[in-house]
């Protein structure tokens, strides 16, 4: 994993104004402390930082074809390398590294845009065709890597974090409302939009064709034009593989996720993994023990709250694949020292303060001089893991009469006990008609999606009004009602839970902020395919989730953690209102830092924080206004971090990210 930046003259061949990449490449140093390389030439510039994984001592980029017609930067792994490599070979392309970024400009020469289609992986790229005056940027299938995109003038500018566009100078940090809301309705900002006005983040499965050669034949500027080549799709309702042998399809599954398994451990430096007991990152680990012959080294989260603590589980798991995993504690004043790091690194609000968690087990990983870690992101989201998944199905058992809807009542009945505020069902009914369904996700960010009402300003409510964070993510409406319903939320999961929240926020970011790779077994193409096309019934069976999985687990762990129920990872939401609260909690909070960001309802906030305060919430209510303050919390945060420094009396990197009045004006 690396990161990459550029810069690209929408207007022609005029010179890149000077410094710019160097200060771009250098605000994402932590991607890629091993190396850093550069192409400077009119209309164009490209910048790598290098994170040394495959091909350690001849991998600098950017890296050309044979004859230097097209050059690429590049950000992830194709874990198909060697087997892309030999059948490049064989067609006579010559290759000069043993890198796997060599590929692209190879797989470009065949196909063009067609390339990506045989990329297996996960990466942010950019390709620069001297011949045909063509500039490509694209993203992986499921969002592992991050690549955004700002459009200044006629300038475009790039980057895997948008500190990197930040840091060009030419970029004002500003607010973007409809990235915050994303915040506040799904624990994540998915995209395209982002909380930084004029910074786009490119869609998993999405690329930016740049045609160059309009603008330098004289014609017009440039458009950049988003395309999909590939999206989230399932079988239509009823045409699901029909096999019912479970012996066969565990027999599929094990050949798969053995092949992706093996696939992830291929790299010239050691690989590790997470392990937190739970069955997904364990079958990872008793996978690698197998392929190796022997453990690979782990890395447990102890939170240290008994409630919480899943370090038990995980020994169980240690114990039988006979490794001894490097434990890293985590408590309330972990959450509190670490949440500035953290929403730097996010570059967003972050809500679930177990995310810290994450960003102190890629420390320790570093710090025990490692670069790769596997990690189990990606089955629940595909499987039917999390309980409101459970929840769903038993309020849509409720409506077997046709035009009677109890479960519609419930859900108005579960806003009423969680304090709710007014407008929450109105809310509801109408991200209902936007979908034309229900599903389990909808249920849950509907919970959280109320706090909008209980804590946003008016004018902040009033500039949102026509806003549907769900209408952002693009969703093919019509193609969806083809689906199961099971599958019409695992879209939702695996686009919004799973890319905008694991993938970033407790992936990528905190990941590669300590320089450290995460890979995804559970994300091959090979395993999702075969996920997609089973019938819904291997994901939930009855009101087990997971069910194809637990029935693989039993070939490799031992009966009790094959069966153990999911635990949710967590952190616990009152660190900052049930101790002793830091000093730049109760500064974000004032009435003055407040109306410095305009953001949020100066009364509300501070007429819950009282109640919670003083335990005036209430069982049903405690959970969901908690989540709502931490989300004032986290946003008045990220404003102080990059917008206005004075919010708080702790460190901002504000003034960082001060667009320069030449620059901008170029």
């Amino acid at each position: 994993m690396c990161g990459i930046a550029g810069i690209i003259d929408l207007s022609g061949t005029r010179q890149i104004p000077p410094g710019i990449l160097q200060r771009m490449a250098d605000a994402i140093v932590h991607r890629g402390p091993d190396e850093d390389g550069y192409l400077e030439e009119p209309g164009i510039g490209l910048a790598n930082r290098r994170l040394s994984i495959v091909g350690l001592h001849d991998g600098k980029q950017p890296i050309w074809n044979e004859d230097r017609s097209v050059v690429t930067v590049f950000n992830g792994e194709f874990f198909n390398y060697p087997e892309a490599k030999a059948h490049l070979e064989s067609k006579g392309h010559v290759f000069r590294t043993h890198c796997d970024t060599e590929v692209i400009p190879h797989l470009w020469e065949d196909h063009q845009e067609g390339m990506l289609e045989h990329l297996k992986g996960q990466f942010g790229l950019a390709v620069w065709d001297r011949k045909r005056q063509i500039v490509v940027l694209a993203r992986d299938r499921f969002g592992i890597c991050p690549l955004f995109f700002s459009i200044q003038g006629d300038w475009l500018l790039f980057g895997s974090e948008i500190k990197a566009i930040l840091a060009s100078g030419m970029v004002e940090a500003k607010a973007d409302l409809r990235g915050i809301d994303q915040a506040f309705n799904f624990f994540a900002v998915p995209g395209p939009a982002t909380c930084f006005a004029g910074v786009t983040c490119l869609q998993p499965g999405q690329y930016l064709r740049i045609p160059l050669g309009e603008a330098r034949r004289g014609n017009s500027r440039a458009t950049p034009e988003r395309k999909w080549y590939w999206r989230i799709d399932f079988p239509d309702w009823g045409h699901e593989d029909p096999e019912t042998d479970a012996t066969k399809l565990v027999d599929e599954f094990e050949r798969v996720m053995l092949g992706a398994v093996e696939r992830r451990l291929r790299a010239d430096v050691p690989v590790v993994s997470y392990l937190s007991g739970g069955i997904d990152s364990s079958i990872v680990v008793a996978m690698a023990a197998k392929i190796r012959g022997q453990s690979i080294p782990t890395f447990t989260i102890q939170i240290m709250d008994p409630k919480l603590d899943e370090t038990d589980q995980a020994a169980v798991v240690s114990k039988f694949i006979g490794s001894t995993p490097v434990v890293v504690q985590v408590g309330d004043s972990e959450v509190l020292e670490s949440y500035p790091e953290l929403t730097r690194a996010a570059e967003a609000p972050v809500i679930d303060t177990s995310c810290t968690a994450l960003l102190r087990l890629a420390r320790a990983v570093h710090q025990n001089g490692y670069k790769v870690a596997l990690t189990g992101e990606g089955s629940d989201e595909w499987l039917a893991g999390y309980p409101w998944f459970k929840v769903h199905k038993l309020l849509g058992m409720l409506d077997w009469m046709p035009g009677i809807t109890p479960s519609y009542w419930l859900r108005r009945m579960a806003m009423w006990f969680a304090g709710s505020p007014p407008g929450s069902v109105a809310a509801m009914d109408k991200t209902y008609e936007t979908l034309r369904t229900y599903t389990a996700f909808q249920d849950i960010y509907g919970v959280m999606g109320a706090s909008r009402l209980r804590f946003y300003a008016p004018e902040t409510l009033e500039k949102l009004a026509d806003y549907s964070p769900y209408l952002e993510l693009e969703p093919d409406l019509d193609r969806m009602e083809r689906w199961h319903p099971l599958n019409r939320a695992f879209f939702y999961s695996g686009r919004i839970h799973l890319g905008g929240h694991l993938l970033s926020l407790k992936g990528d970011r905190v990941a590669m902020n300590s320089s450290v790779e995460t890979r995804y077994p559970f994300l091959d193409e090979e395993v999702f395919n075969f996920l997609a096309r089973i019938h819904p019934s291997w994901k939930m069976h009855r009101f087990t989730d997971k069910y194809i999985l637990r029935l693989l687990c039993e070939r490799y762990l031992p009966h009790e953690v094959a069966w153990r129920p999911k635990g949710m990872f967590r952190a616990p939401l009152d660190s900052f209102f049930d101790h002793e609260v830091p000093a730049f909690v109760d500064q974000l909070l004032s009435d003055e830092s407040l109306k410095k960001t305009g953001y949020f309802n100066i009364e509300a906030v501070k007429y819950w924080r009282d109640l919670s305060k003083n335990d005036q919430l209430g069982r049903f209510k405690k959970a969901p206004v908690e989540l709502g303050l931490v989300a004032v919390v986290a946003t008045q945060l990220w404003h102080h971090q990059f917008i206005d420094g004075s919010l708080a009396e702790i460190s901002s990197h504000a003034s960082t990210y001060r667009p320069q009045p030449a620059l901008a004006a170029s």
